[in-house]
Order: structure tokens, then C-alpha cells, then sequence
């Protein structure tokens, strides 16, 4: 397996790294939580291995970033926070296993063992970005090129149904039976009059247009080509 290992502590780091590469495993080191995300955004690992207090980001803040982005890799935190409380936290939040230290070694190849026969479990993702628009679906607020994008409820339900299928075209049809949840009534104007308002919020102040039309198909939104 590949194991990043994030761990601020030298000797403890350095002890995990030759029992892990002994044990068969291709070790990664990092002890700031900063480029721990970094390379996990960007790079494929099989497991994250990581201390919860760390320099820079600490563990738990390294995790919820990863869920946020939808990176489905297993964290084993290894940590000397051992409270109920902080397993329980560290848990919920979506780590894969909580082993405290101090710790058998044999017991941490078990675990890894274990988590690397799980098969991987897919998480939400509660970030959408198309170019440089982003849709958060926790706090329920939209930003482009870094500001704040003010939506009334509809408009965040369309700009979302059209940004978890970017680059797809969306019907007039679809919109209403997935934002308005109502079947197809040719009279009707409500997503034409939305959609112009969205528009007038995520496009017109930028320089890019982002959501576009095809005349009697539907919508798409989709990044520069």
C-alpha cells in the first residue's frame, strides 16, 4: 500500500516509517497538515495515517477539507488525543479508524490491514465547482473569482441541478420536475425568469459567461473551452 504518514514528531515519524516500509508499505512523509492536503488533493495515496496535532492544519481540519472535496481516502488517525469525546469527534467527522497512543505496532498493521480489504465508500460531495464558481451545500452559499454570490432559495437549486451535471445539457422539463418538482407545462415561464436572474448574478459581473442556452434543447453550464 501507499501510506502518507503525517506526523510532526521526528522520532515517532521515524520509528513509524521503518516499521511500515518493513512491513511491505511505500511510505510518504509530511509533518505540516498543510502539505498533507495539498498532495492528497492532487495525488492518489491508499491510506493517510495521521496524527491530529500537527503544525500548520491540524488532522481534523486536514480531514474535513479532504470529505469537502470528495476525496474518499481511509484516514487511521494515530493520536495521543484518546478522550471518548475525541474519538467520537474524530469518527463523525469521517475517519475510517482512531487508534490512541501510545499503541502496538502489530495492532496498527492489523488495522491497516483491515482498512485496506474495506471497500472504499463513496462521500458526498458538498463542494461544486465549475471553473471558478463554487457551490457549497453545507453552509448553502455560491462564490466566483472569491466573492460572495447572494441566491434566493430557487436560484441555488437550479444553479445545483446544473452544476452536479456540468457540461451536460439540462432540459426545461428536468429543471422543473427537480427544482420546482412539478411536470412540464408549455405556459409556463418560471424557469426561463429564473434563469435570467441567475445569470444576471453568476455571469454578468464576470467576464466569462459560465451557463448557457441552446435554443429549445435546455441549459449547461460548463467552464471555459
Amino acid at each position: 500500500m501507499k501510506i502518507i504518514l503525517a506526523e510532526d514528531d521526528s522520532a515517532t515519524s521515524d520509528f513509524l516509517r521503518k516499521g511500515l516500509s518493513q512491513a511491505g508499505h511505500s511510505v510518504e512523509h509530511y509533518a505540516d497538515g498543510r502539505d498533507v492536503l495539498s498532495h492528497c488533493l492532487y495525488n492518489e495515496a491508499d491510506l493517510i495515517v495521521m496524527d491530529r496535532i500537527m503544525p500548520g492544519m491540524d488532522g481534523m481540519a486536514v480531514l474535513k477539507a479532504l470529505r469537502a472535496a470528495g476525496k474518499t481516502i481511509p484516514v487511521l488517525f494515530l493520536t495521543s488525543m484518546s478522550d471518548v469525546g475525541d474519538r467520537v469527534e474524530g469518527l463523525m467527522s469521517g475517519a475510517d479508524d482512531y487508534l490512541t497512543k501510545p499503541f502496538h505496532f502489530s495492532e496498527l498493521l492489523a488495522r491497516i490491514a483491515v482498512l485496506a480489504r474495506r471497500p472504499a465508500t463513496p462521500v458526498e460531495t458538498l463542494v461544486l465547482a465549475v471553473h471558478d464558481l463554487e457551490l457549497d451545500l453545507l453552509s448553502r452559499t455560491a462564490r466566483r473569482c472569491g466573492m460572495s454570490i447572494d441566491l434566493q432559495a430557487k436560484e441555488f437549486a437550479l444553479l445545483e441541478v446544473l452544476m452536479r451535471n456540468a457540461g451536460r445539457m439540462i432540459t426545461k422539463t428536468m429543471l422543473l420536475e427537480k427544482v420546482w418538482d412539478f411536470s412540464f407545462d408549455p405556459q409556463t415561464s418560471v424557469v426561463e425568469t429564473h434563469m435570467s436572474r441567475l445569470r444576471a448574478k453568476v455571469d454578468k459581473p464576470f467576464e466569462i459567461a459560465l451557463i448557457h442556452t441552446t435554443r429549445n434543447v435546455g441549459y449547461c453550464i460548463h467552464a471555459p473551452r
